[in-house]
């Protein structure tokens, strides 16, 4: 076996499990799971009635390069989103399908991590999205936590890197809209990164799969590429930005999205991933031309959250006190206890999951960034969500 898979921790969810194992909740209160961020609103219905109608398309062996359509819809989409300058983004060489955003920002470091340099470093957010971790620890590199605190607006704070580490560093994964912060890298932020990239020769993954959800429709976040083009870098050079429709448009279950950014690495990318095997099936390809190609069900999609989110911290607002994030569908709340105790308490006495930050987060520095605080994901129906407020503020009542 590969001897580097001793090195994965749990996952978060496995965690959680044990954490809540022999525990008997209410049986008069029906479960609510703010845990998991699983978009639970409804899929758009003309994505769906696309998809049943070209599933003929299963017959044919699907492309990995991804049909010429859905290549030019993400393109004119990225450059919409974004005020990219179309002729910049190349459907032919500028981005990728992938089959979501996890499978992407895994695969990417074992594309373009190189094991025989003398102790290659990835960089990465804590707390963070696990597959980060994974992904590094399986490409042979080690993982270098920039914690993301409250006193750095819950951004990776790059004075705290040396100019060795950085001369070590191949890979770099930044989420933005953050995981679990919902804290967003302003322009200037991603400046200074991508000439950070250029001075010392890594890659940027930009995971930016959070970005469609934001609370002012007049101020939607910045995006990787976008910088870049800005700063004059028209090649997106060292920069990678991986987007999904998961949280988007709701589909997390098409297993859909794409990789975006320097052609030159996409080449190589491309030939990592014919031999990986994961090409999108040619139907999931149609459905997902037509969700790039509609803003209104995002629009709409948006409005649910932002109503939820205000009618949320409304109810929380004298009791647990949760920051409003920037950007994403997350609560990431500070606990009156540990974090480990409230959420073991919340379920028992409230049949109410969250996740605790510490299952995020690593120990680093002495201290670990996720402890006392909680991840709520507020992806369920509004009734429910409220409903799981008032719980929270019935168990603070409590302790």
């Amino acid at each position: 076996m590969n001897k580097d898979l001793s090195l994965l921790d749990r996952y978060p969810f496995e965690k959680l499990a044990e954490l809540k194992q022999g525990l008997q909740p209410p049986s008069n209160l029906d479960h609510i799971a703010l845990s998991v961020g699983e978009p639970r609103h409804p899929a758009p219905q003309f994505v769906i009635e696309n998809l049943i109608a070209h599933l003929h398309q299963l017959s044919n062996y699907p492309s990995t390069k991804g049909k010429q359509e859905l290549r030019e819809a993400i393109a004119a989409w990225i450059s919409n989103r974004f005020a990219i300058n179309q002729a910049l983004v190349d459907p032919e060489v500028n981005l990728l399908p992938v089959s979501g955003t996890r499978e992407a920002l895994f695969a990417i470091a074992q594309a373009v991590i190189d094991r025989n340099c003398n102790h290659p470093l990835v960089f990465m957010p804590n707390p963070f999205y696990q597959i980060y971790e994974g992904a590094a620890l399986l490409a042979g590199a080690a993982p270098r936590y920039l914690d993301c605190l409250p006193e750095n607006d819950f951004l990776p704070n790059l004075d705290q890197i040396s100019a060795e580490e950085w001369s070590l560093c191949q890979l770099i994964y930044i989420c933005s809209p953050g995981n679990p912060t919902g804290a967003v890298m302003p322009c200037e932020y991603l400046q200074r990164l991508i000439e950070l990239a250029h001075r010392y020769d890594f890659v940027i993954a930009s995971d930016e799969c959070y970005s469609e959800i934001y609370f002012d429709e007049n101020t939607p976040p910045p995006g990787l590429l976008g910088v870049a083009a800005a700063m004059g870098n028209d090649g997106f050079d060292r920069c990678l930005a991986f987007h999904s429709l998961s949280k988007r448009s709701n589909l997390p279950g098409l297993r859909s999205g794409f990789v975006a950014g320097d052609a030159r690495i996409l080449e190589k990318f491309l030939l990592y991933r014919t031999y990986h095997g994961c090409a999108l099936p040619s139907a999931t390809q149609t459905a997902s031309t037509a969700a790039w190609s509609d803003e209104g069900h995002v629009v709409e999609n948006r409005a649910r959250y932002r109503q939820k989110f205000e009618r949320v911290l409304a109810l929380l607002s004298d009791t647990l006190a949760p920051q409003k994030p920037q950007a994403g569908f997350y609560l990431w709340a500070n606990t009156p206890v540990p974090d480990t105790e409230f959420a073991r308490r919340l379920y028992a006495e409230q049949n109410v999951t969250v996740l605790p930050g510490r299952f995020l987060s690593r120990d680093h520095n002495g201290s670990n960034p996720g402890e006392n605080r909680v991840r709520m994901a507020l992806v369920a129906p509004l009734d429910e969500c409220l409903d799981a407020a008032q719980r929270i503020n019935s168990l603070i009542s409590a302790l």
